[in-house]
């Protein structure tokens, strides 16, 4: 139970205090701010608390927004405020520095009608604490000071239907087309079922998986009935994943952990998509594990390039920034445009639809052809806009930018050590981007052009250790320095990728495909950490994974030690998949769940 503390006896006909019950507070009714000063400390310490004007009219889920949402220590509205534990201390002082204040009066307000919810949050981002303000939209959240004022008020909350609106904002901002037409139509009433019936974004999410994994299982049998229900059921499980979000929007039961699962998921589901898929293959006589890991190297590195311009050019503001963003606003200044941009580079929706229908009329051959062609397109596509807008802008890049590079290249100690060593050897002259692309260019022409487990390939892998040291020597802020992550994935992933295609040991694609998945996850939990504002894996973490280039040298010396020797290399590859699928496991899940994880914000539409 939370705390609601009205700052004055509520207005004749008012539904105020019945609203806040509602909404799971306790309400108090003080006659001043001396007497709020009283009620605030009484509350526990550990709970939520707010502060209403008693004059405020607004609709229900104005209320909702400003004063229910878990993801942010202090929220306003007009008229009403809310603090968590965390920004408890900060509230009762500036309760106190604003009951002091000369123009306070009995009553809890001020003589200039400046409300003293209003005047608590001015004092609380004085104080260092951020307020959040929700955007209301439509929504009406004031404070009246007369009787002519509260009946418009009144007329005003009258004429918006707070349900619609509270729908409405249940669906995320910016969706691809097939989400937007096809699923957010439908799937925001599921979500408001489940909330009616008590369900959870977390518990909604976790069906989701496991209707994937059925889909995976179905798609595992090889039988065409079986690629029908896989089908069907992998826009079942993309429904549910629309829906977990939804819920968490229209309920406000955000968390740290639903945040987590639901990025986790998403990977984990579509990748056991394709070994299912590449599972059926095999029950037929089609080995397609190869297209099958292609395409998940593809869509990791494509997810890389994504990430990396976005944390490269976060803060970057003013006249450069608009300049570079010139022509996509023509471009969205044509309708059609915009839905065909947010189409060609196959988001998720698309992208899942696509798989679906595939699946469930072609064989998974064709589903994996598709998948690679579209996904390259899109990375292409993308990639080539990015590159020209960092070429033209002027802004400078910020250390926290290059930080995040740095984070996101994942350099263990043989880069570090090349980079001490080599980097004071004119290399560092060179732009990280250049010495990045001139690493990946050693590694990945004597990996595709060596024979397998040739020695030749472990000294290019470590010449590439040596280069990519020298890439993150010095602090990535050139202007295509963005590109030095997705360059390391690509050749450390499309390294485990050629080398078990090679081999003759049996099964060692599976094996690699294992290998990646538990990189990539492991690439994916740094993302999100650095999102969450928390920063990059612990170092002992990347140092006992070994790095990019720890791993990718690693993997050619163990095909060069099993080159002549039959299946060791699946067993190698298997051991190492295993190992590093454990260590990032087990630490993530130690973080997540830790209350210094980070919350992630989602908003939906604006109102």
């Amino acid at each position: 139970m939370s705390t609601a503390i009205l700052t004055g006896p509520p207005a004749p006909g008012s539904s105020l205090d019945g609203d806040l019950r509602s909404l799971g507070f306790d309400v108090r009714i003080a006659s001043g701010t001396e007497e709020a000063r009283v009620l605030l400390a009484a509350v526990p310490a550990g709970e939520r608390v707010a502060l209403v004007d008693p004059r405020f009219v607004g609709h229900l889920h104005a209320l909702r927004l400003a004063l229910t949402d878990p993801r942010f220590p202090a929220a306003a509205a007009p008229g009403a405020l809310t603090a968590q534990w965390e920004a408890r201390p900060a509230l009762a002082r500036a309760l106190e520095t604003v009951s002091t204040t000369a123009g306070a009066t009995g009553n809890g307000t001020l003589t200039d009608a400046h409300g003293l919810t209003d005047s608590l949050a001015e004092a609380l981002d004085a104080d260092g604490v951020a307020v959040h303000r929700p955007q209301l939209g439509t929504l009406v959240a004031t404070v009246p000071t007369d009787a002519e004022a509260r009946h418009a008020a009144r007329a005003a909350v009258d004429a918006v239907d707070d349900e619609a609106v509270r729908l409405r904002s249940a669906v995320k901002a910016h969706d691809g087309f097939f989400t937007t037409f096809f699923i957010s139509p439908y799937s925001r009433y599921i979500a408001r079922w489940c909330a009616r019936r008590g369900l959870t974004p977390n518990q909604v999410t976790t069906a989701s998986l496991l209707t994937a994994l059925i889909a995976a299982g179905c798609a595992a049998t090889g039988v065409r009935g079986g690629y029908v229900a896989a089908g069907v059921l992998l826009i079942v499980s993309f429904v549910l994943d629309c829906t977990d979000g939804q819920l968490a929007r229209y309920a406000l039961k955000y968390s740290t952990m639903g945040a987590w699962l639901d990025a986790t998921f998403d990977r984990a589901k579509e990748y056991a998509f394709y070994a299912g898929l590449a599972l059926g293959a095999a029950r037929n006589g089609d080995d397609v594990w190869a297209l099958a890991l292609g395409a998940m190297v593809l869509m990791t590195c494509r997810h890389v390039v994504d990430f990396s311009f976005n944390e490269a050019n976060a803060e970057s503001t003013g006249a450069a920034a608009k300049t570079s963003l010139a022509l996509s606003s023509r471009l969205d200044s044509v309708g059609w445009t915009v839905w065909a941009r947010r189409m060609i580079i196959l988001p998720i929706g698309e992208r899942w639809a696509m798989i679906a229908v595939l699946t469930a009329a072609t064989s998974p051959r064709i589903v994996f052809w598709a998948l690679i062609v579209g996904c390259a397109f899109g990375a292409c596509y993308t990639t080539a806009g990015r590159v020209l807008r960092s070429l033209t802008r002027k802004a400078k890049r910020t250390d926290r930018a290059a930080q995040a590079l740095a984070d996101l290249a994942d350099s263990g100690p043989l880069a570090g050590l090349a980079g001490r060593l080599f980097g004071r050897a004119g290399l560092q002259l060179l732009p990280g981007f250049v010495l990045a692309l001139i690493a990946t260019g050693v590694l990945l022409p004597a990996v595709l052009g060596r024979p397998f487990g040739d020695g030749g390939t472990v000294v290019a892998a470590a010449m590439y250790a040596i280069f990519a040291g020298a890439a993150v020597a010095r602090p990535l802020k050139g202007a295509l320095d963005w590109l030095v992550p997705p360059l390391f994935r690509a050749a450390e992933y499309t390294t485990v990728l050629v080398l078990a295609a090679r081999s003759d040991a049996p099964q060692a694609l599976p094996a690699a495909f294992g290998l990646v998945a538990a990189v990539a996850y492991h690439h994916y939990d740094t993302v999100y950490r650095i999102r969450g504002g928390t920063g990059a894996p612990p170092a002992w973490l990347v140092r006992v994974t070994g790095g990019h280039e720890g791993r990718t040298l690693l993997v050619t010396v163990l095909a060069a030690l099993s080159a002549t020797r039959g299946d060791d290399f699946t067993l190698a590859l298997t051991a190492l998949a295993v190992a590093v699928a454990l260590v990032v496991l087990v630490e993530s899940i130690r973080f997540w769940v830790s209350s210094g994880a980070p919350a992630v914000h989602d908003e939906g539409e604006t109102a």
